[in-house]
Formats: C-alpha cells, structure tokens, sequence
C-alpha cells in the first residue's frame, strides 16, 4: 500500500479506521484520501484497506 507517498506492508486484514487508530492519528483532525476520493468520516470502519490501495492523509493545522 501507498501511504502518504511511502510503501507500507499490510500484513493483515484492517479496516481504514484501525490503521488510523494505530498510528495515532486524530479522527477529528484528518481528511482521508483512499485512491483519488475522499472517504467519509463515518464509513472509516467499514472500509478495508488493500495492498494495491493509495492512502493519503491530511492533518487540520490551526493558526494564522
């Protein structure tokens, strides 16, 4: 899998919402990318994540 520009090994069936969780990502600060469109927050548990998949994750900064 591709993540955010780098090649990741799956090394087992996971849910987009368990891969975020594990690597410590806040669901609330975030917007997903999964091979070109933009995945809805409340879907993250449902979607499984493949080797052949792209993943991109944006993180929200405040400031000014």
């Amino acid at each position: 899998m591709k993540f955010n520009g780098q090649t990741r090994q799956l090394n087992r069936n996971i849910s987009l919402l368990q891969y975020l969780q594990e690597n410590k990502f806040d669901i609330s600060k975030i917007a997903v990318e999964l091979n070109g469109n933009i995945v809805p927050r409340t879907t993250y548990a449902e979607v499984l994540l493949q080797e052949e998949d792209v993943l991109e994750v944006v993180s929200f900064v405040g400031g000014g």
